[in-house]
């Protein structure tokens, strides 16, 4: 079997630095939302799978050992499923209200890769592409919305995100 014989699909991995505890009353609207944008992730189409722990979300998976990041990371068909859900509905209304609750980062906090069907990837790995971006900007194993490239790792493909949203990486 070739690389063209492999189907792939599209893995995301986002983190935030959180300015206050979980617990606290600022980020309640936040930790309100988890449940419902979650279940319309689980809805949307071309959604494939989420990172979570026993509680249904990933709040208490730790990321680079740093409890005052936390972490999202989910599997999509393609780049349009992910962006058709992530500039819409709760989720973009959560995405307006991010500074709110997170703080201002000049690092890479977003990477995306390509995986072959039916792999679910571990927090190490999403590290090791978070740091590969950081490190060496977009490339087929790590890249942004803004540059992303194709399962085969050809050539980037241009994808329109609006300025006011996403990650700045």
């Amino acid at each position: 079997m070739t690389t063209a014989d492999i189907a792939y699909e599209l893995a995301e991995v986002n983190i935030a630095r959180l300015k206050f505890p979980l617990d606290s009353p600022e980020l309640k609207d936040f930790v309100d939302a988890l449940d419902p944008v979650n279940a319309d992730a689980d809805a949307a189409d071309g959604f494939v799978w989420r990172l979570q722990s026993d509680d249904g979300d990933a709040t208490d998976i730790q990321v680079f050992g740093d409890e005052w990041l936390i972490i999202n990371m989910s599997v999509w068909r393609d780049a349009n499923a992910l962006t058709a859900y992530m500039y819409q509905g709760r989720h973009r209304e959560m995405l307006a209200r991010r500074r709110e609750w997170f703080e201002r980062v000049e690092e890479a906090m977003m990477a995306m890769w390509w995986v072959p069907v039916g792999h679910r990837p571990t927090v190490a790995e999403a590290e090791s592409r978070l740091l590969h971006l950081r490190t060496n900007g977009p490339t087929p194993y790590a890249f942004t919305l803004r540059t992303s490239f194709p399962a085969q790792g050809a050539e980037p493909v241009a994808l329109e995100v609006p300025d006011d949203l996403g990650c700045p990486a």
